[in-house]
């Protein structure tokens, strides 16, 4: 039906639909913002999201791979300390 109506809606539901998911699992049926896959609630807007090579984003640095490796080293040192005690008794 895309005639010359006042609420010609055609275009609109032949565009591109968004491709985020909702909170309910199920597909955005909004329609996607020009050029882009997301509509402008999912970020398709201009000027949306972190910029380029943000450093706000890293807040406490618990999952680097430093502090991982770490982790893992105090991880060995006390199971090491645990059968030394084990053996001395």
């Amino acid at each position: 039906m895309t005639g010359n109506h006042l609420r010609n809606t055609g275009p609109m539901l032949a565009s591109l639909r968004c491709g985020a998911k909702t909170r309910s699992g199920k597909a955005c049926r909004s329609p996607a913002v020009q050029g882009k896959k997301r509509c402008r609630m999912h970020g398709g807007a201009a000027g949306s999201g972190a910029p380029r090579g943000n450093q706000n984003a890293v807040t406490h640095g618990l999952y680097r791979k430093a502090a991982i490796e770490e982790r893992r080293q105090v991880g060995t040192l006390i199971r090491q300390s645990r059968k030394l005690l084990q053996d001395i008794e």
